[in-house]
């Protein structure tokens, strides 16, 4: 599980960045980019599962049939950023495509997580074989990464909110940014 959670923030660091730089300050996605509605829902809901890995994992077991919740999270995770690869290339072809950049990024975080889930499936096959129910068992890592998650768990929360909200076009959702005019 250590080895896992450090992979872990290694991909919400790259994820941060990604969206800072790339879907903020590039782009500007939240600014009403033609058609970035269906890529921000995409983001908006795979931040809310990332949120409960960043935020539970640290510090739960997820037990029994629980593993089995956790293990749906994941696939859902994964199927969603499947759907975002292909969704982005549609959305970004107003502004010349994806960026290479951001490309390679997204190679690099997809397989940070891989090797992250390749130490966390181990952990949830023994999670499965036990009773059923969400344990307080903070992971064997040092402290400070258990804090890190955490909060990488709320500013990924914060992230999702933000793209949902710019998502529904709501007033002021594309804050800093003037709105896109198309």
């Amino acid at each position: 599980m250590s080895i896992a959670l450090w992979l872990l923030a290694v991909q919400g660091a790259l994820g941060a960045l990604d969206t800072l730089y790339y879907h903020e300050w590039r782009a500007r996605l939240p600014a009403g980019v033609p058609g970035s509605r269906p890529e921000l829902m995409l983001h908006a809901s795979r931040d809310f599962l990332y949120s409960v890995l960043f935020g539970s994992l640290p510090w739960l077991a997820w037990r029994g049939a629980w593993a089995a919740v956790l293990a749906l999270i994941i696939a859902a995770e994964i199927v969603i950023t499947l759907a975002d690869f292909v969704v982005e290339d549609a959305v970004r072809k107003p502004l010349g495509g994806v960026f290479p950049g951001e490309r390679c990024m997204h190679t690099v975080m997809a397989l940070i997580y891989g090797a992250a889930l390749g130490y966390l499936v181990p952990v949830l096959l023994l999670w499965w074989a036990l009773p059923t129910g969400l344990a307080v068992e903070p992971a064997p890592v040092p402290q400070p990464l258990r804090v890190a998650l955490s909060l990488m768990a709320a500013g990924v929360l914060g992230s999702g909110m933000r793209d949902l909200y710019a998502a529904l076009q709501l007033p002021r959702g594309h804050w800093p940014w003037p709105r896109h005019s198309a």
